[in-house]
């Protein structure tokens, strides 16, 4: 198992259009993914829960990743968290 906190940098926050990237990356990988803010934990893979969240600019979220690939997936969906484009 992995966990890091992150820091949303995106001006916007985790509105809808990074929310869906990051629930359309999760579907790529076979580890359990989870997204915590403000003792709040949802299932990284629905949009809905994630949405639930109110992530704003600046706001700090601990993203855990649990499974085989949980590496790969780690970064590739904080880079999304972080509002990176292309690493």
């Amino acid at each position: 198992m992995i966990r890091e906190k992150i820091i949303i940098e995106n001006e916007y926050g985790l509105h809808a259009l990074p929310a869906t990237q990051f629930v359309k990356t999760a579907d790529k990988f076979k580890s359990e993914i989870k997204l915590i803010k403000d003792d709040i934990t949802v299932n990284g893979r629905s949009i809905m829960a994630i949405l639930t969240l109110a992530c704003e600019k600046g706001s700090v979220v601990e993203l855990i990743v649990e499974g085989k690939d949980e590496k790969k997936a780690m970064n590739a969906l904080k880079k999304i968290l972080r509002g990176k484009k292309d690493g």
